[in-house]
């Protein structure tokens, strides 16, 4: 189980109305962003299908991240906010519009921020 399931939230709001096109699956993750935001932060899947899953994660100090490491890789896009994202005892400093791969298994965590908002993409073994 991920160490964001203690936060963790299904999508309920921001997805927008099913497709009719086969196999597309539209969502607005500001709209998820801005309702973590207001509820202090947390975590919420907005996509899931074999071998993905994307998630809004949203941090707001002085909420620490209590992340453990993840049986999965992971990328980390910033859609808001700036903060310190340390993983196994090296430093990156992240903003908005920047981007970093975490290998399975890795400890890491974010530090430094008042508000970090970022699209969590986990690549799941199939």
């Amino acid at each position: 189980m991920r160490a964001f399931a203690s936060r963790r939230r299904h999508l309920s709001a921001g997805r927008s109305p099913g497709s009719s096109v086969p196999g597309v699956h539209a969502f607005h993750v500001g709209t998820v962003a801005e309702k973590l935001r207001a509820a202090g932060g947390g975590y919420e899947i907005v996509h899931e299908s074999p071998g993905l899953e994307l998630g809004v994660y949203v941090l707001v100090a002085p909420e620490a991240d209590k992340q453990q490491p993840h049986a999965d890789d992971e990328i980390y896009v910033v859609l808001e906010g700036s903060g310190v994202l340390e993983v196994e005892g090296e430093q990156v400093t992240v903003q908005e519009g920047s981007a970093v791969f975490v290998e399975a298994g890795a400890d890491h965590r974010f530090s430094a921020y008042e508000q970090l908002a970022v699209l969590v993409v986990f690549e799941r073994a199939r």
